[in-house]
């Protein structure tokens, strides 16, 4: 055997392994590719900002406030106007990108990933945080992830039902190397993007996260984000407080979701350059005033966390951040809006911060502790992610002080913005809008586990419709479980064979060699049938049978569309269900 074929014989016996829902060390392994790639991606995506911004703009590549006016305003409006009209140029199915296209292709497309808008994210993400639009990097970044471990699995021709979990895989490792928080790359990937928690997709998911952190500590360092937040609650007397950063980022969580959501039924139908050209035009406005908008806007934040930035100066970066970003990112900016998240709660928390220490002089926990919980409080309520943005705040500050009160901040924030305003989660919101939103059933999640191939029946052989009697003998001597018909696609069940053949032998005895019979004439039942492709899961078997009102399918080889490999019956996967 060859080389080519030793590996082509592995790359098949992988398929049918991975196929199955007993898959954990077969996915590990694609895991830990998956979180390398992915991580990659990331170290180049943040290369691709930093380096020339940090060329371009004194002192930091965050630092667009010491731009010129001028700047201020032309660097947003021309950036969002080219690059508006670029896009104009491509096609319309690859302008859909960041988190909500991300959720969209795992809910509604089996986690298959087109090429196109991820090369869209990649230079379109790196555009937007290039000319200092009012957006965030995590978005693309977990776009491009989930787009590595996808666009791997189908390069690889993957079974479809584990496409969905090396995407996750590919979300939790670009968390993990954007902020450096494997732990909250895990959490976020499972409780927003794949919204399910399972001990077999738990464990491929961590070892990516672990994958993607080592790649960006590689790069850049073992850095943690807001090291400098090392404070402790001053007094139990301050929960009430803490409880009101709860309730005040709630205001502006429902707010964002709002606005979001409006901008995003306003540009539905509107061209992509219109929208652009728009969000940059205000987004320029705004940065004439308030500066500290633009960008992933990092060095903000931590001179909130300093004390450095007022009461009322902190509300209106805060408010203005919050309208730039609903309205660039509703119109279809390729940016992302958890960065933007936690920079409007670390507003939000300072200001609160700022009035607890008038309050409480000399007993007030420090403005930096607050400024942390209303970053966690604004990513949870907004994102309908509490646990996840817990994590992500205890990461980011390695404080573990920060976790009694982040509970109480993190779900009154949460339950008031889903039961006093009545706000669903971000991205349920805005795929509703744009009615891609689908709440998967347990039979749904349940077969998607699953591929045609792990639970297809391949004892059939192949036969044409005229056949001697000594040949249907001999398919019969194979013991087959199917019988396929070549003329026609159609399947017969070898006891109908068996069947029939009795019958003529003990009616009219002839020669076996030389009488011949048409197997689509004898009394049978036979089965219409139409391809699936191997890579398929149960529940797209299902559904394809359902439309084609069909009771089997006929499983094609990926190499050879004329070579079936097996045969998948309604009845196998309603068993498959019950059991």
């Amino acid at each position: 055997m060859t080389t080519a074929s030793r590996i082509s014989h592995y790359v098949e016996s992988l398929r049918d392994q991975l196929a199955g829902a007993e898959a954990l060390p077969q996915l590990t392994l694609l895991g830990l590719l998956t979180g390398i790639i992915a991580g990659a991606v990331i170290v180049l995506f943040r290369w691709a900002v930093e380096l020339p911004l940090g060329y371009f703009l004194p002192d930091s590549f965050e630092n667009f406030e010491a731009i010129s006016s001028l700047m201020h305003f032309a660097l947003p409006v021309t950036g969002a106007i080219v690059l508006g009209l670029v896009l104009q140029l491509v096609d319309k199915r690859h302008h859909a990108t960041s988190i909500g296209h991300v959720m969209d292709r795992l809910q509604n497309h089996q986690g298959r990933m087109p090429l196109g808008n991820v090369v869209t994210q990649f230079f379109g993400g790196a555009a937007c945080l290039l000319t200092g639009q009012s957006v965030g990097r995590e978005g693309p970044a977990v776009h491009l992830g989930a787009g590595s471990g996808s666009l791997l699995g189908q390069w690889l021709k993957l079974p479809a039902n584990s496409l969905r979990p090396l995407a996750g895989c590919g979300v939790a490792a670009a968390i993990a190397a954007c902020f450096n928080t494997p732990m909250a790359g895990v959490i976020f990937a499972m409780e927003v993007v794949i919204l399910e928690y399972t001990i077999a997709g738990f464990i491929p998911v961590t070892l990516a996260a672990v994958a993607g952190a080592t790649m960006t500590r590689l790069a850049f360092g073992p850095e943690i984000a807001f090291i400098n937040a090392q404070s402790v609650m001053g007094d139990l007397r301050e929960l009430p407080l803490m409880g009101l950063v709860g309730l005040v980022v709630a205001v502006f969580a429902a707010a964002y979701i709002r606005l979001h959501g409006a901008s995003c039924r306003w540009a539905l139908h509107r061209p992509i350059a219109l929208r652009f050209a728009l969000a940059g035009l205000f987004t320029g406005i705004c940065a004439l005033w308030i500066p500290q908008i633009m960008g992933v806007g990092y060095d903000t934040i931590s001179s909130a966390l300093a004390g450095e930035i007022g009461f009322a100066l902190l509300l209106a970066i805060a408010i203005t951040k919050l309208l730039a970003t609903a309205l660039s990112l509703g119109m279809g900016m390729p940016g992302g809006v958890v960065g933007p998240l936690l920079f409007i709660g670390a507003c939000v928390g300072g200001a609160v911060g700022s009035a607890a220490q008038l309050l409480m002089p000399g007993s007030a926990s420090a403005i930096g502790f607050y400024v942390i919980l209303g970053m966690g409080a604004m990513m949870g309520a907004t994102l309908n992610a509490p646990l996840a943005a817990m994590m992500a705040i205890l990461e980011l500050t390695y404080n573990p002080n920060i976790i009694f009160p982040s509970m109480l901040v993190v779900i009154a924030a949460c339950l008031t913005t889903r039961w006093v305003f009545r706000c669903d989660g971000l991205f349920q919101q805005v795929l509703r809008i744009q009615g891609k939103f689908r709440s998967a059933e347990a039979m749904e999640q349940l077969l998607s586990r699953t591929g045609v191939r792990g639970a297809m029946d391949r004892h059939l052989v192949v036969s044409d419709s005229r056949i001697s009697l000594h040949a249907a003998q001999q398919l019969l001597a194979r013991h087959p479980h199917w019988i396929l018909l070549r003329d026609n696609n159609q399947l017969l069940q070898p006891a109908d064979l068996h069947t029939y053949l009795q019958t003529r032998a003990d009616h009219q005895p002839t020669d076996e060699h030389q009488e011949e019979i048409n197997l689509q004439e004898i009394p049978a039942r036979r089965y219409d049938l139409v391809r699936i492709a191997a890579d398929a899961n149960l529940f797209e078997a299902l559904e394809l049978m359902n439309r084609q009102q069909l009771d089997a399918l006929w499983v094609e080889s990926l190499s050879d569309s004329h070579q079936p490999l097996g045969i998948i019956s309604r009845r196998t996967i309603d068993n498959y269900y019950r059991i």
